[in-house]
């Protein structure tokens, strides 16, 4: 048993500086790709009611000016927004344009009350896609911001009897995902949408019969959601810094989740990462439940065209192979899938070949003298395979644990591979930083698992005949 606590990773941003937080780094330096013309104007579509449109540009407007920070004695943690302009963070600015929003009748929407909840998902769905039919059309549009309908229900919560509450509820109505579905729908299109709620533009807001979320503050919204569309814009707001002597390496995320008609078992996903942050996503093929560990297997057949795929994917998006592939899996390998993913490794002569596997079920916790849990990046070796991890946990940069709950380590598994377990731990904490959707240092998956669950429900609603968009940026 070994325990040791690594750095916090570095990440990128303009000129080659470097810092641990993506604000700070920011705000301080710029993004990764501030020479990049091509997204110092963002050119924003949107489609909701008036009333959303107006509330959210005159929201978007305030945000091209600073923010305060959360009056707070962490001033690492809450930091400012620098405003969205051209002369300041992200050396961006939000443009749009009559042409690019499209209204949809407040009555219209009021009508989805009265459905069933699974079919308000599937009408208000059609609204959006007849406007973004539209909206395709027209030219000049980088990212479409989608106003969630306010009178769209939720997933119903499962019925308890209040005589017998121990007993096991009945499963509630199967509802669709209104997110997953519009996202699958809008594939077709050339460019991603961005999903937003009025509580994030109005604070003031409480949903019909429901109570009012709980907020983050302005400035971390505003972060949060400028991150998303710069991304999506096609920007890069920070890199995973890359050293001289190391290999050029490519991450693969494998998980699995259910066809849309429940017909097939599980389907697998990859999510293909590079150092630099640019990811593309493929599809695999059906996989079957082994009776051996009751986890979802790939064929050796399949497994070889899994990788072959991604790393065909990857090269047409970067035009070179990587040095080194290293798979995340969410099930174990079976000697046949080891088999299928090292031929096709070695098809495409691929130097170095890592998998890892990331069991859901693992009891190992550490506990830390006094009332702050385990810092981020303490690793646990109980023997040269079983590794855990605390991807989330106390942060010294900020002082304090930046989560609400008790934080869950990341338990890891080292099947075939060549480099140590510090620097697999040390790759895992550095891709938990890959999410643009969030800002801070409190992500528990790697970006190569994270996105596997949403990747999964907004797959499971194309057929097999549709083939994925390969941009990461239209699933987050």
């Amino acid at each position: 048993m070994k325990l040791t606590v690594l750095e916090e990773p570095l990440l990128e941003f303009s000129g080659g500086a470097r810092h641990i937080d993506p604000r700070h780094g920011i705000t301080d330096y710029g993004p990764a790709d501030a020479t990049n013309t091509a997204v110092r104007t963002i050119r924003l579509g949107i489609v909701g009611t008036p009333a959303a449109i107006q509330g959210l540009r005159r929201w978007l407007d305030g945000c091209r000016q600073p923010i305060s920070a959360k009056d707070s004695r962490l001033g690492r943690l809450f930091v400012p927004f620098p405003g969205f302009d051209t002369s300041t963070g992200f050396r961006s600015t939000l443009m749009w344009d009559s042409r690019l929003e499209r209204p949809i009748r407040e009555r219209d929407l009021k009508k989805l009350a009265d459905l069933s909840p699974q079919a308000a998902v599937q009408a208000a769905v059609e609204l959006y896609m007849a406007e973004l039919d539209v909206l395709d059309e027209e030219p000049g549009c980088d990212v479409v911001l989608i106003a969630r309908p306010e009178h769209l229900p939720e997933r119903p919560a499962p019925e308890v009897d209040p005589d017998a509450p121990w007993k096991k509820a009945p499963p509630a109505e199967p509802v669709d995902d209104f997110r997953a579905v519009l996202k699958a729908r809008a594939m077709r299109y050339s460019r991603p949408i961005q999903i937003i709620r009025r509580s994030t533009w109005d604070p003031t807001f409480i949903p019909p019969g429901g109570t009012k979320p709980r907020q983050q503050d302005e400035a971390t919204k505003a972060w949060n959601l400028h991150t998303a569309l710069y991304y999506k814009a096609g920007g890069v707001p920070w890199r995973l810094p890359r050293e001289s002597t190391d290999l050029d390496s490519c991450f693969v995320g494998v998980t699995f989740y259910r066809s849309g008609d429940h017909t097939t078992l599980e389907t697998s996903v990859a999510q293909v990462f590079n150092q630099r942050g640019d990811g593309v996503i493929v599809r695999g093929a059906p996989a079957k439940i082994s009776r051996h560990d009751r986890q979802p297997h790939l064929s050796e057949k399949d497994a070889h065209a899994l990788l072959t795929d991604a790393l065909s994917r990857y090269r047409k998006e970067h035009r070179h192979l990587p040095a080194r592939v290293v798979l995340h899996k969410t099930s174990s390998y079976l000697p046949e899938e080891t088999a299928g993913f090292r031929a096709a490794a070695d098809d495409a002569d691929i130097d170095t070949t890592e998998l890892l596997w990331f069991p859901t079920n693992d009891s190992v916790r550490l506990f830390r003298p006094g009332a702050h849990p385990p810092l981020r990046g303490t690793l646990l070796s109980l023997d040269a395979h079983q590794h855990t991890v605390y991807t989330r946990g106390s942060v010294p940069f900020y002082g304090t644990y930046p989560g609400m709950y008790i934080p869950s380590p990341l338990a890891f598994r080292m099947i075939e591979t060549e480099s140590s377990p510090e620097h697999l731990a040390e790759e895992l904490l550095a891709l938990t930083k890959m999410n643009w959707n969030q800002t801070q240092l409190d992500g528990r998956l790697p970006i190569t698992l994270r996105t596997a669950d949403k990747v999964g429900q907004i797959l499971r609603h194309l057929s097999p005949q549709d083939r994925p968009q390969g941009r990461y940026a239209f699933y987050m």
